[in-house]
């Protein structure tokens, strides 16, 4: 009996065959055209793997010891400016000054100095604020004269970080907005420098901007000590945000974009060291404030560092 000869027409069979090997053909040749697919269109984003997201003991090998960091708040608003673009207006000044202990193992410790502190100058006949030692003689005047204050060993501060308002704008805007809570409605408008503060209470997401204005607001009611809480609700969100998986990734690239807006003698490895080590701690941050004993005379805005508070503000 001879063999059943095939039909002309295929069965539907045949044609999803063909019609399988043709798109099949059709893939292997765009493959070809435009490189792997793989690399056109990955199986998954790495990125996002949990199991492969950075983490903070693979940012940089922490310091074998602490180290101590002086932050010093610039009023002017870009680095080397030499006036300040506030009011009243004159040359660049501190209007914060933060002492940042990093330890290898341990919490974080972070003390704010008062800048209206009283500090006594060789060949000085009066008492001077410690806000005001920047503009006569930098970090390093200011960081002498904070280590005489708290009485730190030779050689501490380690090392000094001078922040401009602009740089504080943009580490924020990095960062992708800051999560704070205002503690009251914030207003304020000064015409001689044209700026204006507007903030609602309550908890937000806050972009540079907006976290400028934060610090920089003063009350009546809380003044200079409610300054200093603020800074240390800024302090502490930066750093949860910095914490963040999606962030860790581009602390390095932060840094690098930073470099050229700030002052400071840590270099890029040290900076990621000492990230390193404070993202890494599970303890609370321990914020403290430098006590002041009340003024000789009322409405003196100089006050003298209670010594007896000392040791319990800054550890030895």
């Amino acid at each position: 009996m001879a063999p059943r000869r095939k039909s002309a027409n295929p069965t539907a069979r045949d044609q999803g065959r063909l019609l399988a090997v043709r798109l099949l053909a059709a893939g292997v040749g765009v493959a070809a055209g435009l490189g792997l697919l793989g690399l056109m269109w990955p199986e998954g984003d790495r990125a996002v793997k949990p199991e492969e997201l950075p983490t903070a003991e693979a940012l940089a090998d922490v310091p074998s010891r602490a180290i101590t960091v002086l932050l010093i708040g610039s009023d002017a608003d870009r680095r080397g400016a030499v006036r300040n673009g506030a009011a009243p207006a004159g040359p660049a000044n501190s209007d914060a000054l933060v002492l940042v202990r990093v330890e290898p193992k341990g919490p974080l410790q972070v003390l704010s100095l008062p800048v209206d502190a009283a500090v006594q100058l060789p060949g000085d006949k009066r008492p001077v604020a410690l806000g005001s030692l920047y503009r006569r003689g930098g970090p390093a005047l200011v960081a002498g004269a904070s280590a005489e204050l708290l009485a730190l060993p030779a050689g501490q501060p380690d090392r000094y970080l001078v922040l401009p308002r602009a740089a504080l704008r943009q580490l924020v805007d990095d960062l992708g907005r800051l999560e704070l809570s205002p503690d009251r409605t914030m207003r304020y408008r000064d015409k001689a420098q044209k700026y204006t503060i507007s903030l609602e209470g309550g908890l937000q997401q806050l972009n540079g901007s907006q976290v400028e204005q934060l610090l920089r607001f003063r009350d009546s009611e809380s003044g200079d000590e409610g300054r200093r809480g603020r800074q240390d609700q800024v302090i502490e969100s930066a750093l949860r945000q910095m914490g963040q998986h999606r962030q860790l990734q581009q602390l390095p690239d932060l840094l690098r974009q930073l470099q050229n807006e700030v002052d400071t003698n840590l270099t890029q490895s040290e900076a990621l060291s000492l990230l390193a080590a404070a993202l890494q701690q599970s303890t609370p941050i321990r914020f403290r404030s430098l006590a002041l004993k009340p003024p000789l005379k009322p409405g003196d805005r100089l006050r003298q560092v209670d010594a007896t508070a000392v040791d319990q503000a800054w550890p030895r």
